[in-house]
């Protein structure tokens, strides 16, 4: 199984020297790979090696990826594996230009990669970029939406599906997103979040966890309270679409697209004044069925090329003084 190889690639490349032999075996020659800005398109094997992986190997030390979903499944011909979890290691040196703590740190991303013949040809990576900035002492938006931390594993323990899983479970799970999606979300009439209808696809006591800046929220009125609303006010034109993968795998979907949604930013959101320009936005999503409805939600969003198109350089705030000590490794939630 593909997400057997991408598992043992991560276990090998993390304890090993021998990075070149490992890309060799796991990457295609050509792969494509797309990671958020300020990093973002990356062509070649070789190039991943040295663009992307590295200086973040070289930055942090005792590097270990430590996913809590890994599931792989089809999409329109393609065969797919998507991961999200954390990096973590000693934050030693700069990243990004990000300042290092010589602390613990936890990144967080999120990926899919497209397999063919065994190897990866291409891959869409989100990292929480935000949310490491904030981990180093800064503070990235001057207005946050909720309660801020990290997105904690699953409540079930069981998001690394090694294993096969049932073909009608993977069926149902499936067609409860894309139903919440298609007759849920889209049927948004600009005004009212009640005409979604969202108590047909979540359980009351749903968990959903953003990125940083919009943080996490338990139940279904503070789901819409503190994400949906200041979103849709803020793009109520959005759209959806141009799915790179939407797949499921069990009792868990994920979807990506590069990007999925196309809006007008018509009021205020976060730190950013309307700008009535249109934008677009990358996204991740990983879901929890449960019983016929949507128990948990994991969602991760290309902040620093959203806010890029909105004319804010979010690494601005590493000009600033730093606004809080820098977090310690017990905030982590497993």
């Amino acid at each position: 199984m593909n997400k057997q190889r991408y598992w043992d690639f991560w276990q090998q490349i993390t304890n090993t020297d021998d990075v070149s032999s490992h890309c060799r075996d796991f990457f295609h020659d050509d792969l494509f790979w797309q990671g958020p800005a300020p990093i973002n398109a990356v062509q070649g094997r070789n190039a991943f090696i040295e663009t992307v992986w590295q200086p973040l190997a070289h930055a942090f030390e005792l590097l270990q990826q430590k996913p809590y979903i890994l599931m792989e499944g089809q999409f329109e011909g393609g065969d797919w594996v998507s991961s999200t979890g954390y990096f973590t290691g000693v934050f030693a040196r700069d990243w990004l230009g990000i300042p290092a703590t010589g602390q613990a740190a936890w990144l967080r991303y999120g990926e899919f990669s497209r397999f063919v013949g065994g190897k990866v040809v291409e891959s869409y990576v989100i990292f929480d970029i935000p949310e490491l900035m904030w981990q180093a002492g800064y503070t990235v938006f001057a207005k946050r939406l909720a309660e801020d931390g990290f997105a904690p594993v699953p409540e079930t323990r069981d998001g690394l599906l090694l294993t096969p899983q049932e073909p009608h479970i993977t069926q149902n799970s499936l067609a409860l997103v894309e139903s919440m999606i298609f007759s849920g979300l889209n049927s948004f009439d600009k005004n009212d979040l009640e005409s979604m209808g969202q108590e047909r696809f979540w359980h009351s006591d749903m968990g959903w966890y953003g990125p940083h800046g919009i943080g996490r929220t338990y139940g279904l009125e503070g789901f819409k309270q503190y994400h949906q609303k200041p979103f849709l006010d803020a793009f109520p034109d959005r759209k959806g679409g141009n799915h790179k993968a939407r797949f499921s795998d069990g009792h868990y979907v994920a979807s990506t697209g590069w990007p999925s949604l196309q809006a007008t930013h018509s009021a205020p959101y976060l730190s950013a004044p309307a700008t009535g320009k249109r934008i677009s936005l990358r996204v991740m999503d990983w879901w929890r069925a449960e019983s016929g409805l949507l128990a948990e939600n994991w969602v991760l969003l290309d902040f620093v090329d959203l806010f890029e198109q909105f004319g804010v350089d979010l690494f601005a705030c590493l000009e600033q003084p730093k606004a809080h000590p820098v977090v310690p490794e017990t905030h982590y939630v497993v």
